[in-house]
């Protein structure tokens, strides 16, 4: 179904958000009934004051005067409701889009790894960062020119009824013509709006993307190539954004446009009362009824002026309750936190799985892997290795079959006791910004300092952390100390160790470790592994010999298993080339 351009579908969800501020908005209310009252009652007794100029030398300087002081008065009691109104505005505007930035972000960690495996990051950190700030602005400005203006709408519509009802419909006219452009106006321009937001999107994910891997576009003297790159997505942005501010645009001066015309008609027709009926129409009423129609229309005026801003936040909206309406990771099936591993057995049984549909990974797959083992997953890229881990962890859901643990479907355990039951080393090292002693204990925030500095001291690294100036406490990421890729596998490794894991999942875990320091951890993991079920996925052969069971992989299917000893007997088997191709050197 196509996908109108111009909804108010979002706007109204969003209006859920801000209802939850009844009390901020009550008093803006209650100062903007004040604020209007002020301003209108000030319209009247301009016209009352000039009334009181009778003609030249005819000036009643005592009614004036008093005039002047309660003006004056009533001048500070719209200025003083005025600033309630923006700041409450502000409260309810920012506020409002906090909790919605917090639901957003608290349904993000709900959504499966499915989506961000195919969602770019860059777009999302947009979401949360433009298309928010956007909205936030966008609420501030409708609320202060609404809760001001909303009264004085309706108190210069009865005040301009009671002078005059034939000018009246003038007015009501013009606003009608006003109200019909803006909205044939943000209707042509909203999905320009739309789309622009999208190129916002893909603009931030280019440069996430580009910025992280400076050091490989360098390599390959790719610069030139990122920069034609990066202009033709600007020079998108540019484009679509050019029309969509162009047709927004209109709206401002064609309402002012109509709004004049009305105030000649208004001349015109009340000056032709004035030579008819003096006594009825005066020269002061005429300029208060004009000053009425300037305020009856200038919120409407002032509206169409933030048009293009409404319309971005219109945008904005659709995105993030686009991102809000994916699909949550499905709930587990139960709430017995009680689970345990007992002995670690796993079993594998007639599992299908695909990432597309039509394109086939894992096929009728059966492993048993026993208490305490050790299995070595190898085979060539995209054979499957890492989609078993996946699905062992629950990151993505077999389509068929099903894998247990100590006879118990995974499916029936909480995926947050599963997950618990897990050690993982990655290839991809991941630390965040803060002190080495937060990023060891990220597993296990009541670890001693003893077992910190014992799983430090296995991994390799305690050495390093002692020669800091400030040891443990020294602090890591952009604001912090830099460290070298093979420093921070070594950390995550240790991080590992920390967490005292039933079980564990080593992914490429020493990819980024000199082979001297490798064969030290070696013996750290083989502790680490004893008496625990193990999964070791790795390219490098020599950290497998001593896995009590190798399964080579090829396109989803187990083609060989057997001990390192025993894949070695099988000439020109898998495990035998992929192994010789590694040592034919040796």
């Amino acid at each position: 179904m196509r996908r109108k351009s111009f909804s108010i579908h979002s706007p109204r969800r969003f209006f859920d958000y801000l209802t939850t501020f009844k009390k901020e908005i009550i008093l803006a209310t209650i100062f903007g009934i004040l604020n209007g009252l002020s301003v209108v009652t000030t319209t009247y007794f301009i016209g009352k004051s000039v009334d009181t100029m009778v003609g030249i030398h005819q000036v009643r300087l005592k009614e004036l005067s008093h005039i002047v002081i309660l003006l004056l008065a009533i001048t500070a009691i719209t200025a003083f409701s005025q600033w309630f109104i923006q700041t409450l505005g502000n409260h309810v505007a920012y506020f409002s889009v906090a909790k919605l930035r917090k639901d957003t972000f608290s349904h993000l960690n709900k959504l499966p790894l499915r989506y961000y495996d195919q969602t770019a990051h860059g777009d999302i950190m947009s979401r949360f960062t433009n298309d928010l700030d956007y909205i936030s602005e966008a609420c501030a400005a409708i609320f202060n020119n609404v809760f001001s203006g909303m009264t004085i709408v309706i108190i210069s519509l009865i005040s301009m009824l009671k002078l005059s009802p034939i000018l009246t419909c003038v007015v009501l006219l013009s606003t009608s013509f006003i109200f019909l452009v803006n909205w044939v106006v943000a209707k042509k321009s909203q999905k320009n709006f739309a789309e622009q937001q999208k190129k916002v999107g893909e603009i931030s994910g280019f440069l996430s993307e580009t910025i992280q891997q400076q050091k490989v576009i360098k390599a390959f003297q790719f610069e030139d190539t990122s920069q034609e790159n990066f202009e033709g997505l600007n020079q998108q942005l540019q484009h679509v954004g050019e029309r969509a501010q162009f047709i927004s645009s209109l709206t401002n001066p064609l309402s002012r446009f109509i709004d004049h015309l009305g105030y000649l008609m208004i001349g015109v027709i009340g000056g032709i009362f004035v030579i008819k009926s003096p006594e009825t129409m005066t020269i002061g009423i005429i300029t208060s009824f004009i000053i009425y129609s300037s305020q009856f229309s200038k919120p409407f005026i002032e509206l169409s002026g933030i048009t293009t801003q409404i319309q971005t936040a219109i945008a904005g909206l659709d995105r993030i309750f686009s991102l809000i309406d994916q699909q949550e990771e499905p709930s587990d099936t139960t709430t017995d936190s009680s689970f345990s591993i007992h002995s670690g057995k796993i079993v594998f049984d007639h599992v299908y799985f695909s990432y597309l549909e039509n394109q086939p990974l894992i096929e009728d797959f059966n492993l048993i892997v026993e208490p305490g083992e050790t299995v070595a997953i190898v085979g060539k890229t995209g054979a499957g290795k890492s989609t078993l881990v996946n699905l062992l962890m629950r990151f993505y859901d077999v389509n068929q079959g099903s894998i247990s643990i100590d006879g118990r479907l995974i499916q029936d355990i909480p995926r947050d006791k599963l997950r618990q039951s897990f050690g993982m080393v990655l290839q991809e090292t991941w630390l965040f910004d803060g002190t080495i002693w937060d990023n060891l204990t990220f597993g296990n925030q009541h670890a001693t300092e003893e077992l910190v500095i014992s799983a430090c001291k296995e991994a390799a690294i305690y050495h390093f952390i002692d020669t800091l100036p400030d040891k443990f406490n020294t602090h890591l990421g952009q604001r912090g100390l830099s460290i070298s890729d093979g420093q921070k596998q070594l950390l995550t490794i240790a991080r590992t160790m920390i967490s005292q894991p039933h079980m564990l999942i080593l992914d490429e875990a020493t990819s980024s470790i000199d082979t001297l320091t490798e064969q030290n951890i070696q013996a750290a993991f083989l502790k680490m592994m004893k008496n625990k079920t193990s999964f070791i996925i790795a390219h490098r052969l020599s950290t497998i010999r001593e896995a009590d069971k190798i399964m080579v992989m090829d396109q989803g299917s187990v083609v060989e298993i057997g001990t390192h000893e025993e894949l070695l007997q099988i000439k020109n088997g898998f495990y035998y080339t992929l192994y010789h191709a590694q040592f034919k050197h040796s």
